[in-house]
């Protein structure tokens, strides 16, 4: 037992370290190479464009049924107008980031580390290499670049969509006044609200992006490789995302405090 929770452990660290390294070489290519913008607004395309569609209607649905629920408990105690506020706090500071993150995990990741992998196992990458194109400069960087660029826009984009499905189910649906409604929105969402839901969108698109790239980069045993590579790639981004944003909710609470 003590063997497997210290392999476990080491597992943890090793995987931490190899994370890290990609990390720096991404800087490093950023700083000293050239950026090849083409590619990056061609995956911002793929990255975030065609990401709107799976992240507006999560989002709206999530707004709705929150609202809905939200009211169903508060309809006890008489605090109809309270939904809003609750609502909208919750979605930028906890829904909108994380059910963004994990849905670009979903449909971004896996097609990262499975295209990726596939040039792996092919000896496309090694031929990059041969052609003195490092894989780094252009598989990563572009990428990288593509989702800190889109993900903070996906995050605005499941919050908006789910407060305003909110609003609608909230006043026309269950007959929460509107002018009651909104007041309490406005009154107890301010802009650190804002700031938390964009930070935590940041880090999110870092983890995916960097998860996705190291398992595709590490590929290896042919199709079978390749298949196992989008799913470890969407599992660690997801359980990734679920923990740091427990500290990161912590953190952000300092650095952004109350009445900024």
């Amino acid at each position: 037992m003590i063997r497997s929770i210290g392999s476990f452990a080491l597992g943890i660290f090793h995987y931490a370290g190899e994370l890290a390294l990609l990390a720096a070489e991404t800087a490093r290519s950023l700083w000293s190479a050239p950026v090849r913008w083409r590619l990056c607004l061609r995956q911002i395309a793929e990255v975030g464009f065609r990401s709107q569609m799976v992240v507006i209607v999560t989002g709206g649905f999530t707004g709705a049924v929150f609202a809905a629920q939200t009211y169903f408990q508060f309809h006890r105690i008489g605090m109809e107008s309270a939904v809003g506020a609750v609502v909208a706090v919750s979605m930028f500071r906890e829904l909108g980031p994380v059910l963004t993150g994990l849905m670009v995990a979903g449909r971004v990741g896996a097609s990262i580390a499975a295209e990726i992998g596939t040039m792996k196992v092919t000896e496309q990458v090694d031929a990059l290499r041969s052609l003195g194109v490092h894989p780094i400069d252009y598989l990563v960087v572009p990428r990288f670049l593509a989702l800190i660029f889109s993900m903070p826009v996906l995050v605005a984009e499941c919050c908006a969509l789910g407060i305003l499905s909110a609003v609608l189910v909230g006043t026309k649906v269950l007959g929460i006044p509107q002018a009651y409604f909104l007041n309490t929105m406005v009154k107890f969402t301010g802009s650190r609200d804002i700031k938390m839901a964009l930070t935590k969108g940041f880090v999110f698109g870092l983890i995916v992006v960097f998860v996705s790239c190291h398992q595709g980069l590490n590929a290896k045993d042919g199709a079978v490789g390749v298949g196992r590579a989008p799913t470890e790639a969407v599992v660690n981004s997801s359980l990734l995302i679920l923990i740091i944003n427990f500290f990161l909710s912590f953190a952000l609470n300092i650095v952004y405090p109350a009445g900024v």
